[in-house]
């Protein structure tokens, strides 16, 4: 049979320590079914040396189609200038995280932001709890706003959805273009489920 070609966005979760990135991400592959994958053995096949997990899911985007989203979760290491240039410099979306019971996080989404910024200008968005200062600082920064919540999956899926849209949006607009440096728009054979692509840490569901 014919084998048919997707575009693939390289997309990243940043924010603080524990506002919810993973569960966000777990929430999302569960949502859509067959959760994030195990290892041949059923276990986790967690890589303590790369510190980052690497997960590859397609989704629908009407009305274009599908695309692939290749997701790159900071796995603990969250701390501010811990992280190395290169794990933003592919990134064409970037999914800005804080958890408003810890107010600290959505001051530091500003330094996020500008840490994920590079060469080229990602597609952002910032999710969290709802809050007329979330929506404020969205609009500052000039990117979308989208109330989350993981323990009721409430707009998770949406929140990934939006985030691809912006991404296709900057592809059309030329903010993005693949084969000019940018490593994380490419395009690979159209399979269905998610794989994971590196390791994980042990999963045991949503966490509020």
């Amino acid at each position: 049979p014919e084998v048919t070609w997707l575009p693939r966005f390289l997309v990243i979760l940043l924010g603080d320590a524990a506002v919810g990135k993973s569960s966000l991400l777990h929430c999302f592959a569960d949502r859509l079914g067959g959760g994030l994958g195990e290892g041949p053995d059923g276990a986790a096949t967690p890589d303590p040396t790369v510190g980052i997990e690497f997960y590859s899911w397609t989704i629908l985007m009407p009305p274009t189609g599908k695309v692939r989203l290749q997701l790159w979760d900071t796995a603990g290491q969250e701390q501010l200038g811990s992280i190395t240039r290169s794990f933003y410099r592919s990134a064409t979306g970037v999914l800005l995280v804080f958890n408003l019971t810890n107010r600290v996080s959505l001051k530091h989404i500003t330094e996020w932001h500008r840490e994920a910024v590079g060469d080229w200008l990602p597609a952002f968005v910032l999710v969290g709890h709802k809050s007329e200062e979330a929506r404020h600082l969205a609009t500052t920064l000039g990117m979308t706003f989208v109330e989350t919540s993981a323990c009721s999956n409430f707009n998770v899926e949406f929140s990934f959805q939006t985030l691809s849209g912006g991404i296709q949006q900057a592809l059309g607009q030329g903010i993005l273009a693949p084969y000019q440096g940018c490593d994380g728009i490419r395009f690979s054979p159209n399979q269905s489920h998610c794989q994971p692509l590196a390791g994980r840490v042990p999963w045991e569901g949503c966490q509020c």
